[in-house]
């Protein structure tokens, strides 16, 4: 058997490349993301080459079972990890080779554990925070300020920033949802100096022949000039152009993620803040704080974008936790109970 975890060469392609390609075709008719489609088609790679090369319509419920055991088992990796293949493997059987799976119920998705996030405290955040300058600034004070999602924030254009109205609409987030979040107003002056720079970057871009960004589901076609207007643009655009991994068109992208994350864990050791922090924490922190400060859990909800309500409660039971809900026996002192050494009823406690 192969192992999951080795390097792919052209010479490990499965007996039908043709396969990956379909099943590319069918994830992109399906409005699939990109980050999606790269995930899935790995995981279908990996789940031919540890059988042999055999082609999936040759195999089943027992191949499926054996690959998913061996992750869990052998390269023990985590729940969603283990989810995320299992969902590759099921699209692949359903969408693409259009099986009807009746083992499919066999499979008990594994549960993920329930984990409280990572909270900064008010004075923790605007430290990491002040180890960051420029562009990375404004996003971390983005994350924390707005409660944007990593991806949401690199993904914001210009035209979603309303200054005006002092808010954000954030497009197309996690679950194909538009929201309306809040602009804090520290960051109107210095978001616009920003806006003024890549404005400056964008009419270089278009001297040079170029200054196009991606658009999403076919806008390009219904608005041919949409890509190279102002309006459009990343309001965090990468320093170098790029080439659009599936149409080839050169653009210039948002900036890459890791560049803010391993910015944010750089300046937390920095500000010396000893929680896990990340990208994420700030918007854990936001939701957080807002319930501290007084604001009810339906804003909080709507702000965050949460379908359900029981998500957001989460940062409620953030907020009963760790001694700040429940009086520690040992402060009981401060209530006029005796401390070791003091005497009570000609004792010594």
């Amino acid at each position: 058997m192969h192992s999951v975890d080795r390097p792919y060469s052209p010479s490990q392609t499965p007996t039908k490349p043709r396969l990956l390609d379909h099943v590319r075709e069918v994830l992109r008719r399906r409005h699939y993301s990109l980050r999606t489609e790269q995930s899935y088609v790995d995981w279908i790679k990996r789940f031919i080459l540890f059988h042999c090369k055999r082609h999936p319509a040759q195999m089943g419920k027992a191949e499926v079972t054996v690959f998913l055991t061996h992750l869990a088992v052998r390269r023990d990796v985590a729940a969603s990890t283990q989810n995320q293949a299992l969902s590759a493997i099921l699209f692949l059987y359903r969408h693409v080779l259009e099986q009807e799976l009746e083992w499919v119920e066999a499979f008990e998705r594994p549960k993920r554990p329930a984990r409280l996030p990572v909270v900064l405290t008010a004075a923790e955040a605007r430290a990491v925070l002040g180890q960051l300058e420029g562009a990375k600034w404004l996003m971390g004070c983005l994350l924390y300020g707005a409660g944007l999602r990593l991806m949401e924030c690199l993904r914001l254009r210009v035209k979603d920033v309303d200054f005006g109205y002092g808010q954000i609409l954030v497009r197309d987030g996690k679950g194909a949802k538009d929201r309306v979040t809040m602009l804090p107003a520290t960051l109107v002056e210095p978001l616009k100096a920003h806006l003024e720079r890549v404005r400056a970057l964008h009419r270089r871009d278009l001297e040079a022949g170029y200054g196009e960004v991606y658009l999403p589901h076919a806008l390009e076609r219904k608005y041919p000039r949409a890509p190279r207007e102002w309006p459009w643009q990343y309001v965090f655009p990468a320093r170098k152009l790029s080439t659009d991994p599936r149409s080839g068109a050169v653009r210039r992208h948002y900036l890459d993620e890791d560049v803010l994350q391993r910015a944010i864990k750089e300046a937390a050791r920095n500000a010396d803040v000893r929680k896990p922090v990340s990208c994420h924490a700030f918007r854990h922190s936001f939701a957080t704080h807002l319930l501290e400060n007084g604001y009810d859990i339906r804003t909080v909800q709507e702000l965050l974008g949460h379908s359900d309500v029981s998500t957001t409660m989460i940062y409620t039971h953030v907020m009963n936790k760790g001694g700040r809900g429940v009086r520690s026996p040992l402060d009981g002192a401060a209530s006029g109970e005796p401390r070791r050494g003091q005497t009570m009823g000609g004792g010594t406690v």
